[in-house]
């Protein structure tokens, strides 16, 4: 290993120990905020959402994990009064006013060229060869990591004080001949983001306990 690789590799080693001595764990109100207390919400304030806000969702959702760094997530930001009405095509009827009332939705889409970005994202080696010919690898790789960095946006979101709701009521087909066309992305899932009217909301829906569902072996 190159001496400055060697020197990368201390610095991020480093970095972490530096930021575990520095909290060892966030407050259980902060945990509140962004899982144990959030809920997913489908009315909203007039309050608008920053274009800067959206761009600090995704500089906090860009450090999520993904295998080899692959990110093959790609996102849109709905707003215009133009925009939502082509995504409304897309739109179960229920959800047609949960979008059109959100001062944003993201369409969360996955883009299925994300490999031929590897030497960027992945410079230890040329791992292309993993994907190149192979269609279902890439997409089982592209949707499943994209759905992992959709839940790190829903996650960002939150913790910088804002409000989602996720929504697959929507007809995939739709959505990517309306915004995609011609191109490697498809979408997974939209999440409308902004500031909640908590009055539309109804009681929390249960959840599975521990032992009904998880196995330590």
């Amino acid at each position: 290993m190159s001496s400055h690789l060697e020197q990368l590799r201390q610095s991020a080693q480093d970095d972490v120990r530096g930021l575990r001595g520095k909290i060892d764990r966030l407050s259980d109100d902060q945990i509140d905020l962004i899982l144990t207390g959030a809920r997913s919400h489908y009315a909203w304030t007039d309050r608008p959402v920053a274009d800067d806000m959206l761009r600090d969702i995704f500089d906090i959702m860009r450090m999520g994990p993904t295998s080899m760094n692959t990110c093959p997530a790609r996102l849109i930001f709905v707003r215009s009064t133009e925009a939502k009405e082509r995504l409304a095509k897309s739109l179960k009827p229920a959800n047609v006013p949960k979008v059109m009332g959100a001062p944003v939705t993201a369409v969360i889409a996955h883009d299925l060229g994300f490999w031929t970005h590897l030497p960027r994202l992945f410079p230890h080696e040329d791992r292309r060869p993993m994907f190149e010919g192979k269609p279902a690898h890439i997409e089982a790789t592209a949707f499943r990591n994209a759905t992992l960095q959709g839940a790190y946006f829903m996650v960002a979101a939150r913790a910088l004080g804002l409000d989602v709701g996720a929504i697959s009521g929507f007809d995939n087909a739709v959505v990517d001949a309306e915004f995609f066309e011609g191109t490697t992305l498809k979408s997974n899932f939209l999440c409308n983001v902004g500031y909640a009217d908590e009055t539309a909301l109804f009681q929390r829906l249960p959840r599975f306990d521990f032992d009904d569902v998880c196995e330590i072996i």
